[in-house]
C-alpha cells in the first residue's frame, strides 16, 4: 500500500508539471501571433494552393482574366459569370413583350406654314417687323422696333385670325351655319431657311424677296447659274416696297408678287396686307392643302 501511495503521490507531481508546461506555452504563442483583423484588401495572404484549391479560386485575379463566351455550337465550358450574364440578357428579352420603337409614339409632323423673310435689317420687313404687319396690319419699319429696344429671335410665330365658315368655304368644305366662329392659325417666320430640314421646306407656302440674288443661296431648287426661278413654283414670292419708289430689277425678272405700302398713310397698311393673305391662301389651296390655314 505504500509503495502504490508513494507511486501515484511520485506521478501527480509529473501531471501537474506538464499540465503547467503546456499552459504556459499556449499563453506564450498567444503573445506571440495576434488574431489579425480583417481586411478586404488583404486577399494576397490566402494560399491559393492550400485554402482555395478546393474551389478554384484565384484570388489575385480579376475580370479581365474571365473567358469569353463560347461560340454558338461548342460544347466547352460556360464561366458562371457569362452565364449569369446570358441569363440577364435572356430574361429583358423575354421581358419586353414588344420592340422599344412600337412602345413609343410616333412623333406628329407639323402643319403649320412656314413663311420666309430677309435677315437683313434694312429689308423694309425682317423679323423685328413681320408680326406687327402679318398678325396686326400696321406697318412698322425695322429701325423704329430697333429703338422700342425690341429683341429679334431667332424665329417667330404669329397668329392669324380667321373665319370658320369663310375658311371652310375656301377649302370646299360645307359650314355650320354659325356665326362669329373665330379660329386662330399659326404661322412660323424665319430667317435662315439654312436652318431648315427637308420636311420643313415641304412646309414653306412663301418668301419675301429682298432683290439680291444672294438671298436664295444655299437653297434646295437653286439652279447652276444662281437662277432662283424653280424656287418660286415651290411657293409663294413676295416683294414689299415703298410707294412710289422703282421696283428692283432682279423683281422684275422673277415672278414676284410686289406689295407696297405709304410712307405716311398707316390706315392702307391693313389693305396691303389683306392682299398678301388672299394671294397666299390661293396658293395654299391649290399646292399645299395638307397644311393648316
Amino acid at each position: 500500500v505504500s509503495t502504490q501511495s508513494t507511486g501515484k503521490s511520485r506521478a501527480e507531481p509529473s501531471r501537474a508539471a506538464a499540465n503547467t508546461s503546456t499552459t504556459g506555452h499556449q499563453e506564450e504563442k498567444g503573445r506571440q501571433m495576434p488574431p489579425k483583423s480583417y481586411s478586404r484588401y488583404d486577399q494576397e495572404r490566402f494560399r491559393a494552393e492550400k485554402d482555395t484549391d478546393e474551389f478554384k479560386i484565384d484570388t489575385l485575379g480579376g475580370f479581365a482574366s474571365m473567358k469569353k463566351p463560347n461560340a454558338p455550337g461548342s460544347s466547352g465550358p460556360v464561366s458562371s459569370g457569362n452565364r449569369s450574364s446570358s441569363h440577364v440578357q435572356q430574361k429583358e428579352r423575354q421581358g419586353s413583350g414588344r420592340p422599344v420603337a412600337q412602345a413609343k409614339n410616333p412623333k406628329r409632323e407639323s402643319k403649320t406654314p412656314i413663311v420666309i423673310v430677309p435677315a437683313s435689317i434694312s429689308s423694309l420687313i425682317n423679323l423685328y417687323n413681320v408680326r406687327d404687319f402679318l398678325q396686326d396690319n400696321r406697318f412698322v419699319t425695322a429701325q423704329e422696333k430697333e429703338k422700342q429696344g425690341y429683341q429679334k429671335h431667332s424665329e417667330v410665330t404669329i397668329s392669324r385670325k380667321r373665319d370658320l365658315v369663310k375658311m371652310n368655304a375656301l377649302r370646299g368644305h360645307a359650314a355650320p351655319v354659325t356665326e362669329n366662329q373665330i379660329v386662330t392659325v399659326p404661322y412660323r417666320i424665319v430667317d435662315n431657311p439654312l436652318r431648315l430640314d427637308r420636311k420643313d421646306w415641304d412646309r414653306v407656302v412663301a418668301v419675301f424677296v429682298a432683290g439680291p440674288g444672294w438671298q436664295f443661296k444655299g437653297w434646295p431648287g437653286l439652279m447652276p447659274d444662281g437662277n432662283p426661278v424653280n424656287i418660286f413654283t415651290r411657293m409663294m414670292a413676295f416683294h414689299l416696297k415703298f410707294e412710289g419708289l422703282p421696283t428692283d430689277k432682279n423683281v422684275l425678272k422673277w415672278d414676284v408678287t410686289v406689295l407696297t405700302v405709304s410712307k405716311n398713310k398707316r390706315h392702307l397698311d391693313s389693305v396691303c396686307a389683306l392682299k398678301f393673305w388672299e394671294e397666299l391662301d390661293r396658293f395654299i389651296v391649290k399646292n399645299k392643302r395638307h397644311l393648316r390655314f
